[in-house]
């Protein structure tokens, strides 16, 4: 099972999500590529936000060999689930798709692995704000990883 998280500038959320993804695809034994990936390019090349490696580290997470990229149309292809943070990360991704249904069929919003009413609920961009919006969104990160650990474990 090949992942990719999205996030806007790939320096958060995504890159937060795929540090857990890849240790609880190491836990359970699941084969697999895990990235992630952004839209800005004024980000491309840089390391996680310091925040992001101070949360990521205090959970047994190094991210620190991460380097941002943009999101690739080839990702259709790479990869088998893309999930993203928020509405503009899908509307980008759906804009670089060129609205193929067969592209957009592999896309979700993160938040639908763990909210059963499947709302397209965000996982907001921390950035801007203090370190605990950082470890709120780790813990919604790792609840979704898990679930969809659980998925994939289940079929």
């Amino acid at each position: 099972m090949n992942v990719l998280f999205v996030c806007m500038g790939d320096t958060c959320r995504s890159p937060l999500a795929k540090g857990i993804l890849r240790r609880e695809f190491q836990a359970h034994h699941i084969e697999g590529e895990v990235d992630s990936a952004g839209f800005e390019p004024h980000h491309i090349g840089h390391s996680v936000n310091k925040r992001t490696k101070k949360v990521a580290e205090a959970h047994g997470i190094d991210l620190s060999d991460h380097k941002t990229r943009m999101f690739d149309p080839k990702d259709f292809e790479r990869f088998d689930r893309i999930y993203v943070m928020d509405q503009r990360d899908y509307r980008d991704v759906r804009y670089a798709s060129g609205a193929s249904q067969e592209h957009m069929e592999k896309v979700d919003f993160m938040m639908n692995l763990i909210d059963e009413e499947k709302k397209n609920k965000i996982i907001p961009d921390p950035l801007y704000k203090g370190y605990r919006s950082f470890e709120t969104i780790y813990s919604k990160l790792e609840r979704a990883c898990k679930a969809l650990v659980k998925q994939i474990n289940e079929a």
